[in-house]
């Protein structure tokens, strides 16, 4: 909230982490829970740069646990826009303890949302959060179901959202790149096709004009050998 208005508006169904091969946390009740709502009074709002701190206290051998979100909107000549991007993703802990996630491909229109099924450091979940400090490479984090939107919100409800599936990742891009090779192949297939039925129809063509004239001459040639031999 920013003078009694949102001005970060975050939801997933699962938020999970995991220290090297501990067991996972699962920090989704702790987060959103009614009774007991994580702390985000450290979170800032402003024009260009929005950062969501979310302070869950200890949690199992990890003091102080925190998870912040840093977001920036930035305008674009190019495209005449304002767009909104979540810069890091970053786990605070023990003190002094920093892991942070690099979300560079994590973007929108600022008059949208952003939503993506899984927003993860895992590779299974196409890694849209990047290990950026030695600390990060210890730890996976997974956002399920994820959105947000940190800019141009109004009646406190989320813009009309901006789905990371129109972006070309590494599986839409192969998928891309084998429809093309299967559209090339058909197209070859279609011109050879096309390519014989024209054959076909020149050698049509060409029996119903020459093949009368040949046989013309042959019988010509035969009426002379005849007269000839009659001569004789």
């Amino acid at each position: 909230m920013s003078n009694g208005k949102p001005c970060i508006l975050f939801q997933t169904r699962r938020l999970s982490l995991r220290y090297e091969k501990q067991q996972q946390l699962d920090l989704t009740e702790r987060a959103f829970s009614p009774q007991k709502p994580v702390d985000t009074s450290q979170s800032v709002c402003q024009r260009d740069k929005a950062s969501l701190l979310m302070r869950f206290g200890d949690v199992e051998e990890f003091r102080g646990l925190s998870i912040r979100l840093q977001m920036s909107n930035v305008f674009y000549e190019s495209s005449g826009q304002w767009w909104f991007s979540l810069d890091s993703v970053s786990l605070l802990y023990n003190g002094s303890e920093e892991a942070v996630f690099n979300a560079s491909e994590v973007y929108a229109p600022a008059s949208s949302s952003y939503r993506c099924l899984h927003v993860s450091s895992l590779q299974r979940h196409s890694a849209l959060l990047l290990p950026s400090t030695d600390p990060a490479r210890c730890w996976s984090i997974t956002f399920t179901d994820f959105q947000i939107q940190a800019f141009n919100i109004t009646s406190g409800r989320f813009s009309p959202a901006t789905d990371c599936t129109t972006f070309l990742t590494p599986a839409i891009l192969m998928g891309l790149i084998t429809s093309l090779i299967l559209l090339l192949v058909l197209a070859y297939a279609l011109h050879m096709v096309v390519h014989l039925k024209h054959i076909e129809h020149d050698d049509e063509h060409k029996a119903d004009i020459y093949l009368p004239q040949h046989a013309e001459q042959l019988e010509h040639s035969c009426v002379e050998n005849t007269e000839e031999k009659n001569v004789l």
